[in-house]
């Protein structure tokens, strides 16, 4: 068996990433993974991920394949719709109840507003979609910095892609409502 053919195939339909479940059920062991590990042909990204040494990391798709319980959100999601001025340092995920405990939400409100963007690297991964987006930064302002927080309301307030009923009723249902109005009453 050509191993590297399989993987390079592997890698072209899993956006970049080798998953060693997937190249196990291609027949590729996880001893030959290592093997081809050491020798350079491929690169371990984490456990149980690699990528082809010439390919670049798609860090956003390897993240969401780790667990498909998170949904990136806040500055990450910002980002993925194109209203944030800057790449996050850090990508902000949130997952239900008893999943992460640092990043739980209760499970009613995990899947509201749930989609699929693509990454730079032109990969789907679960996000937020905008105005549920917006929600998350109002109710966590405190902590993503004034600077961030305003910017991301005036660029989702001058947005043609802005659906203020939506925002509107993910705001009531994320008890935002109220402080909410009073920025985009500014704003708009």
């Amino acid at each position: 068996m050509n191993y590297i053919a399989e993987l390079t195939d592997i890698a072209r339909e899993h956006g970049g990433i080798i998953e060693t479940k997937v190249a196990a059920q291609r027949g590729i062991s996880k001893a030959m993974l290592y093997k081809l590990c050491k020798a350079n042909k491929i690169q371990r990204i984490v456990k149980g991920q690699y990528i082809l040494p010439d390919e670049l990391e798609d860090e956003l798709l390897s993240i969401s394949r780790r667990s498909a319980q998170i949904v990136f959100s806040h500055e990450t999601a910002l980002f993925l719709h194109g209203i944030s001025d800057r790449t996050p340092f850090e990508h902000t995920i949130t997952a239900p109840s008893g999943c992460i405990p640092s990043a739980a939400i209760k499970p009613e409100l995990f899947t509201l507003g749930r989609t699929e963007k693509k990454t730079p690297a032109g990969n789907l991964v679960p996000c937020y979609d905008l105005e549920r987006t917006i929600c998350d930064c109002v109710r966590s302002r405190n902590k993503l910095g004034t600077e961030t927080f305003l910017t991301a309301l005036k660029l989702y307030a001058a947005s043609p892609k802005k659906d203020l009923n939506k925002l509107n009723s993910y705001a009531k249902q994320m008890r935002v409502a109220n402080v909410l109005r009073q920025y985009l009453e500014v704003l708009l």
